[in-house]
């Protein structure tokens, strides 16, 4: 008898057709059965063609909805009790899912699972040697998110499992109690921080998540996205900035606001040297035009569980 999968991989897609073959590749070696479905969002190139002479199950969308509504798109359409979002720009060691999947049987507790993610960076692939991409998803003092490591060598700390804030959404796994408990991803933020969102969220609800080194997964970072706009840059800028905004609003203290102004300000120079000015000021806007909203889902969130699970990893960076 063959045994069902215990892992649904749901692969947003949009204009990834030069990287898909590497990805699928790498989760037909994967060594226990995977439930796949990929989810387009509009591209113009070869995609979903692609996808058909693979004969991998998928669903196309007219437009771009983003990478939230795709995953939980994808969720809906699944069944097995983990979902595994992968960005379409990622590749898997062929372990790594059973070792993923296992923690998350171990631990009740555990929403999620992370993966060593490393950087993709030229032909060769050496475990060993290559820089870290994520090893955690850790928050600063004012509420930002950034992924542990990124960009170090492998040091031995980042070889050993540990409790972490959050997961990075580019390669996680999931429980599915975890999209009909918190609704999935905030699809209002199309895409950037909404993996956040949903881990701050999950910490208020009580929930943990765990790293897991030995699972490793490569990431190039951003490939299609750059390839879908005419300055992918700035769109990124822009929605960085509004999304961020509403995710503090919903969990970070109000003895945080100094602290937060200054990073803003901080931002906007940055951005100004980028080129970056007019994108990330009219994020700014947008993020301050949805506070009332953003207000309202924490008091909720107050009442449902305890902000200050999310805030005990304020710092954690």
């Amino acid at each position: 008898m063959s045994v069902p999968p215990k892992v649904a991989v749901v692969i947003p897609t949009w204009n990834s057709a030069a990287l898909l073959p590497r990805l699928l590749d790498s989760i037909a070696a994967q060594e226990m059965p995977i439930e796949l479905l990929a989810v387009d969002n509009g591209s113009a190139d070869r995609t979903v063609d692609l996808l058909r002479e693979r004969g991998i199950a998928h669903v196309t969308l007219e437009r771009n909805m983003g990478f939230a509504h795709a995953v939980n798109l994808g969720a809906a359409r699944t069944s097995a009790p983990f979902v595994m979002p992968l960005n379409a720009d990622t590749e898997l060691e062929p372990t790594s899912v059973a070792a993923l999947s296992a923690a998350l049987v171990d631990d009740p507790g555990l929403a999620g699972t992370q993966p060593r993610i490393l950087q993709l960076e030229g032909p060769g692939r050496d475990p060993g040697s290559a820089r870290l991409y994520s090893a955690g998803m850790a928050l600063t003092r004012d509420g930002r998110a950034l992924e542990t490591a990124a960009g170090e060598d492998q040091a031995a700390r980042w070889l050993r499992p540990r409790e972490i804030f959050g997961v990075c959404g580019a390669a996680c796994l999931l429980r599915r109690e975890l999209f009909s408990g918190l609704g999935g991803y905030d699809e209002t933020f199309f895409s950037f921080y909404e993996d956040v969102d949903l881990n701050v969220r999950a910490q208020i609800a009580g929930w943990r998540f765990s790293y897991v080194p030995e699972a490793v997964v490569w990431h190039l970072g951003n490939v299609s996205w750059k390839a879908g706009f005419e300055r992918p840059g700035a769109e990124n800028a822009r929605l960085v900035a509004r999304n961020r905004i509403v995710t503090q609003a919903r969990f970070v203290p109000a003895a945080a606001l100094p602290r937060i102004a200054v990073a803003e300000v901080g931002a906007l120079a940055r951005a100004a040297r980028r080129r970056r000015f007019l994108a990330t000021l009219r994020g700014k806007v947008e993020g301050v035009l949805r506070l009332r909203g953003a207000l309202r889902d924490r008091r909720s969130l107050a009442v449902e569980g305890d902000l200050l699970r999310a805030r005990a990893w304020l710092g954690s960076g």
